[in-house]
């Protein structure tokens, strides 16, 4: 029978890992894989979480189930970590993931179950995750403008114009912060663009959060997610806590489905704990449980806070560091775009040739559509990359 399988194409980000590891080079350059690193190279485990878990292995008597949507404390505690007091806690259903990608598909598989005939509007370009489950799932896609590639930022005026062609029961999918993979974010003002561009169609938003506190900070990279959810009936969102906890192994997300009332939360908590039992049955806990714990106790949040803000800063440094060294070599201000870019991406907006040229001639590896992930540069491989933008031509 499964001689009838078709060979599947090679995830590009896994093929170029091993082409990274396979490269004898002692000077090559990883910026490809989207996993944050820290100066030497390692993704550290946090200060907190290590405490964290160290206290559950002294307190923790049980391994049983927990439930079909996972601990409620979990829950809660994301709500208020990602929304705030942005609506009622009793109009949130939500249900923790195995990661933020389980997140996003069991919101497809919502939308799904709720209108077959819905379209997902999705941002040119998105995460290839995005697109693949969609794919998978035969839900119809339809791209609209996202990045300009002359000016590196927000394509804003063709973006607001795609989505006016969105009609209710369409969902229009939006980056929450840190877009991946271009770095270029909406402003506050262009959320409240957006935000009348659903509030007139009638479209659902969904927005994936996975990256907040490596922007601008928590509460302000939460600000656009929060202000769409108090301005819509309904909407979705997926939360990642792999990369603020640094905790990717552990596999931890949530959905959560804003409702109009408390009577439409019933509903939807029910469904999101039908589809769990479908695809995985109960949900990882052990990482939804460090989550819980930190943002709980007050003197471990407070050093998560420290030290994811260290992280931000760092990024934040580096892109700067980018920035005015490859203003110094081209003496131009045509790169000024890395320093106002947020998280852990950027897209230089180069060609695929001009990339390939970057890993043959220099051993810098990046993703083909030019996403770089600025958490694999440290202050030493900063002007070594930036020699090798401006040699290559870029």
């Amino acid at each position: 029978m499964f001689e009838t399988l078709k060979p599947q194409a090679p995830d590009k980000i896994l093929s170029l890992m091993a082409q990274y590891k396979e490269d004898p080079r002692s000077t090559k350059i990883d910026l490809g894989v989207g996993v944050y690193k820290d100066a030497s190279g390692l993704t550290p485990v946090m200060r907190a979480v290590k405490a964290a878990e160290h206290k559950l292995w002294q307190e923790q008597d049980s391994k049983s189930y927990t439930g079909l949507t996972g601990d409620p404390a979990f829950s809660d505690a994301m709500i208020k970590l990602v929304l705030a007091d942005a609506v009622p806690r009793n109009t949130v259903a939500a249900a923790a993931t195995p990661g933020g990608t389980g997140a996003v598909r069991q919101a497809f598989e919502m939308v799904q179950m709720a209108n077959p005939q819905a379209r997902v509007f999705v941002s040119d370009p998105t995460w290839p995750n995005h697109i693949s489950i969609l794919q998978y799932l035969g839900i119809e896609m339809v791209p609209y403008r996202y990045f300009d590639s002359e000016t590196r930022s927000v394509a804003f005026d063709g973006m607001i114009e795609d989505l006016k062609t969105a009609t209710k029961g369409d969902v229009v999918l939006l980056h929450g912060c840190c877009h991946n993979p271009t770095g270029a974010n909406l402003t506050m003002e262009q959320w409240a663009e957006v935000i009348k561009v659903l509030q007139e169609t009638g479209a659902i938003p969904m927005i994936d959060i996975a990256y907040q506190g490596f922007g601008d900070g928590l509460d302000a990279d939460a600000a656009g997610t929060r202000a769409v959810a108090a301005a819509v009936p309904e909407c979705l969102i997926a939360a990642s806590c792999s990369k603020n906890f640094g905790i990717y192994r552990e596999r931890t997300g949530i959905l959560m489905v804003v409702a109009a009332d408390a009577g439409a939360e019933a509903l939807n908590q029910g469904t999101l704990a039908y589809l769990n039992r479908q695809n995985f049955s109960f949900p990882p806990d052990h990482g939804a449980r460090l989550v819980t714990m930190i943002l709980t106790d007050d003197a471990l949040r407070a050093d998560w806070q420290a030290e994811l803000e260290d992280v931000r800063l760092g990024m934040l440094g580096l892109r700067e560091q980018l920035a005015a060294e490859l203003k110094r070599l081209s003496n131009s201000d045509r790169f000024d775009f890395l320093a106002l870019h947020r998280g852990m991406f950027s897209r230089l907006g180069t060609t695929p040739e001009l990339v390939e040229k970057l890993r043959a001639d220099h051993g810098i590896y990046m993703v083909g559509d030019s996403r770089m992930n600025i958490a694999g540069l440290n202050s030493e491989t900063v002007p070594v990359l930036a020699r090798a933008i401006i040699d290559a031509g870029i």
